[in-house]
């Protein structure tokens, strides 16, 4: 294995394999890859670098103290090793140390976020085992190093396994490309409260009419170099999830969740148009919104909620200084099945993103306003609040 060797061993074929390799695991990260090792015929690894700072103000300082907070933190902070072993079988690990000194909570420990193995058979049969993004939303399958606004919004993450889970996934492209299905069994929710330890099963699919989107992860813009138009849907489950009589251990609740999507972005003279919606069904039937001291309270409220979002930019095609300019705007509503309204809450932000050099190298800022339909009595962040961040991105 040596560097010195990548020019003369590193052939358009397996730049090809890197490309896609690195679109599977960070939904697509930018392709510009880091430093690469051959290895054999076949293989190679490549290591990447990931780093978001954010600074944000907020008007509340913590969920008891109500006075004004800045705080600067890594919200992301990755190392990744990528690579394939032969043409079909490749492998991603990345390790993480996010929202390191956020909140004074300093010295983040170090896990792996992802680590999983891919087996390609045919763009129309593909594998991934191993702990990677679930298939549920699009929006967390939009890569976090490439989204149109400052990041995720909560109604995106599934209440069982949040960003990933372990398991197996089936996908693959059909109709040249512009059909995509995905199958994945995952462990879902563990523990000494589950009722049943059963398999998550999650389904999801999407047709392109302009560009195909043929990852396995998505982009929340693709800053003007391809015409989208896909919609997508998908359905979550796993049966016997929760107890809605915990103490007496008796009531079993499946979990089922749905959602409908879609992504449109159109690269225009006068500069490139970007849209984006989703909404969401989670249910676990109930089990949340019965008596408080029998519920079981260490389900996250998500599992009870509907909710939706719609995103809007607008890239202008010039150069303003020395990067390029993209405006963005996000409203996102959700309304929680509980027996009182304090997680019932509207999100409006505004934005801009400040492309120094693509997703390489960007500044960001988004301005959001939270409201709540009701405000709760002592806890701070479920009250009317409001949020500024500036966030620095670089990819190496």
């Amino acid at each position: 294995m040596q560097i010195g060797k990548l020019v003369q061993g590193f052939k358009p074929k397996r730049l090809t394999t890197a490309l896609a390799m690195m679109a599977i695991a960070a939904g697509p990260a930018a392709v510009q890859a880091g430093p690469t090792i051959m290895y054999g015929d076949e293989g190679f690894l490549t290591l990447n670098y990931e780093l978001q700072i954010w600074s944000q103000y907020r008007d509340f300082r913590s969920a008891e103290n109500d006075g004004d907070s800045y705080d600067t933190f890594l919200r992301r902070n990755r190392i990744t090793v990528l690579g394939q072993y032969n043409d079909y079988v490749g492998f991603y690990a990345q390790l993480e140390a996010g929202n390191d000194s956020r909140y004074g909570n300093d010295e983040r420990p170090v896990y792996y976020r992802d680590a999983y193995i891919t087996f390609d058979w045919d763009d129309s049969l593909r594998f991934i085992v191993g702990r990677f993004k679930n298939t549920f939303s699009r929006e967390n399958l939009e890569a976090c190093l490439e989204p149109l606004t400052m990041d995720r919004g909560i109604i995106s993450y599934t209440p069982f396994g949040g960003t990933r889970d372990t398991g197996i996934a089936m996908w693959g492209n059909l109709a040249d490309a512009r059909v995509q299905y995905r199958l994945m069994v995952s462990d879902g929710r563990e523990g000494d409260n589950v009722p049943s330890d059963t398999p998550r099963i999650t389904a999801r699919a999407h047709y392109s009419f302009f560009d195909p989107e043929f990852s396995y992860g998505y982009r929340g813009t693709y800053l003007g170099t391809q015409r989208v138009l896909t919609i997508g849907a998908a359905y979550d489950y796993q049966a016997d999830a929760v107890y809605g009589n915990l103490p007496g251990r008796t009531d079993k609740q499946d979990y089922s969740a749905w959602t409908v999507d879609l992504f449109y972005e159109q690269p225009l003279e006068a500069g490139t148009l970007t849209l984006s919606g989703a909404y969401f069904d989670y249910s676990v039937n109930g089990a949340l919104k019965g008596d408080e001291l029998l519920v079981d309270n260490t389900v996250t409220p998500t599992a009870e909620m509907t909710g939706y979002y719609v995103k809007a930019g607008w890239l202008f095609p010039q150069r303003i200084g020395i990067g390029r300019l993209q405006l963005f705007a996000r409203h996102e509503a959700s309304d929680y099945d509980r027996n009182d309204d304090f997680f019932d809450q509207t999100i409006n932000a505004v934005g801009a993103n400040y492309y120094l050099d693509g997703q390489q190298l960007k500044l960001t800022f988004e301005y959001a306003d939270v409201s709540f339909d009701a405000q709760h009595p002592t806890i701070n962040s479920l009250r009317d609040h409001k949020q500024a961040t500036l966030g620095f991105q670089l990819l190496f």
